[in-house]
């Protein structure tokens, strides 16, 4: 039976439609489908086209549904509206590990955790020549570059910014009514690519700028979207005079809600492996918000021998 076939055998990845986000609806099985059921229609998705469920508020799923998923190796994640909080997720043995495999080699060896590096800032800095900047250069340039943005802002909205204050663990307790509102927004941006990573199949803990921390990597993604998304939507409702955490996460939502961030997400995650320049993260091709991703290098080229341990210190940022 296909769906207790051989991971190799199933539906590679980058065949399948990246995520499908659903709430208040009834999730069951028949057959070799998982069934979409609310008042209004029933849908049917075929398993194994799907890479990663994304479960909203007010759904529930069958065992027999999870179970199905499980086999084809499609990645489940428990998430708030349109994915903006990320609660839990579950993975089956039918996904293989050569993802992770790749990112844990990368990751631990000094050279190759540094070109990863300089292919996520050149994400950030298209047109510049990132090729010999040290992991050092990379970090003052991104602060430059964040500060710059915050200045242009701040001249957009008439909102005053005299610098990024936040309280680690407590980030709603410190800092200005746009400095709340920045780190709920954040909150939310973190959320999503959460789930874009473990949807996947890598780690969050596993980061190539971002270390030390069970999310680096979600860091690392999170960090490419926030001049995006969050920057502007925390600088434009501190010129309304909206400053609740709500505000920003309804606020983030509505901008998200095309359903393009979490697809664009995914494949941003599989270009950080890949040996080849990239586009924007933002610049995402979709339909209906989810999106074939690229062939991943990593999927087809594994780690040539065990990983060790790097001498790469805990970044700062």
């Amino acid at each position: 039976m296909w769906w207790l076939a051989d991971p190799k055998d199933l539906h590679r990845i980058s065949d399948r439609l990246s995520s499908v986000y659903v709430d208040r609806c009834h999730i069951d099985r028949d057959d070799n489908a998982v069934v979409l059921v609310n008042r209004e229609r029933t849908i049917r998705v075929p398993a194994a086209m799907v890479a990663t469920l994304l479960l909203g508020p007010g759904t529930r799923i069958t065992n027999a549904a999870v179970r199905l998923l499980a086999d084809s190796g499609t990645a489940i994640c428990w998430v708030g509206e349109y994915g903006v909080r990320f609660y839990a997720s579950g993975l089956g043995p039918s996904r293989s590990g050569e993802l992770l495999l790749r990112q844990a080699y990368l990751v631990t060896r000094t050279k190759e955790r540094l070109a990863v590096a300089r292919r996520m800032f050149g994400m950030r800095f298209p047109g510049e020549d990132v090729s010999t900047a040290t992991m050092q250069q990379l970090r003052g340039r991104e602060g430059a570059r964040v500060k710059k943005i915050y200045r242009e802002q701040s001249a957009r909205t008439g909102v005053p910014w005299d610098g990024r204050t936040y309280k680690p663990g407590q980030p709603f307790e410190a800092g200005d009514d746009f400095n709340r509102l920045l780190s709920a927004a954040h909150s939310c941006l973190y959320g999503i690519s959460h789930a874009a990573v473990v949807g996947l199949g890598a780690s969050p803990a596993l980061g190539f700028i971002h270390t030390g921390g069970t999310t680096s990597f979600v860091l690392d993604i999170a960090d490419l979207y926030k001049a995006e998304f969050t920057i502007p939507i925390a600088f434009d409702l501190a010129a309304k005079g909206l400053t609740s955490e709500r505000d920003a996460r309804t606020a983030f939502r509505d901008r998200v809600r095309d359903g393009k961030l979490i697809p664009g997400s995914s494949a941003t995650s599989r270009a950080c492996y890949s040996k080849t320049a990239t586009p924007s993260p933002t610049k995402t091709s979709t339909n209906c918000g989810t999106t074939n991703l690229a062939t991943c290098p990593a999927a087809s080229t594994g780690p040539p021998t065990t990983p060790t341990a790097s001498t790469s210190k805990p970044s700062s940022q």
